[in-house]
């Protein structure tokens, strides 16, 4: 089942359920998805990793927000963002631990042959590609410039 056919379940069962906050985010969903099918040049069907790269990108721009509200001491907006994220996050696969990302960057390293900071790039390159959709970019870079340094 597509990304835009799981989202409209979700919206119908949103819509019955009067969950202001779902609706909220599953019409964000539904209008990426939309924005992304009728790119100049876009494919009739959205590749399972477009769809990833949207979700991923919806989630950060949350969590983003999240943290620009937190800092600011605006708690109503923050829990918006919460409950936002918490929904964008049903459709993304399960984000790794903490311990596996290491682990899995430990051997992107050695497959490298990285050996100090001045590789991150290639690390990175190879980690972004192989870890898509199971870790956010900002959590790998922390973790790559931890175990290069």
């Amino acid at each position: 089942m597509s990304l835009e056919q799981k989202v409209m379940d979700e919206l119908k069962n949103a819509m019955k359920a009067k969950d202001e906050a779902a609706l909220r985010t599953l019409r964000a969903i539904k209008a990426a998805i939309i924005i992304e099918k009728t790119a100049e040049g876009a494919p009739e069907t959205i590749s399972e990793a477009t769809e990833m790269k949207m979700l991923q990108k919806l989630a950060k721009q949350r969590k983003d927000s999240l943290d620009i509200f937190e800092k600011q001491n605006r708690p109503d907006l923050a829990q918006k963002e919460r409950e936002e994220l918490a929904i964008i996050e049903k459709f993304l696969p399960q984000q790794m631990s903490a311990e596996d990302l290491h682990a899995a960057l430990k051997d992107i390293i050695a497959a490298t042959g990285a050996s100090s900071v001045a590789d991150m790039g290639k690390v990175m390159g190879a980690a972004t590609k192989q870890l898509a959709g199971k870790a956010d970019g900002r959590a790998i870079s922390e973790a790559v410039k931890q175990l290069l340094s």
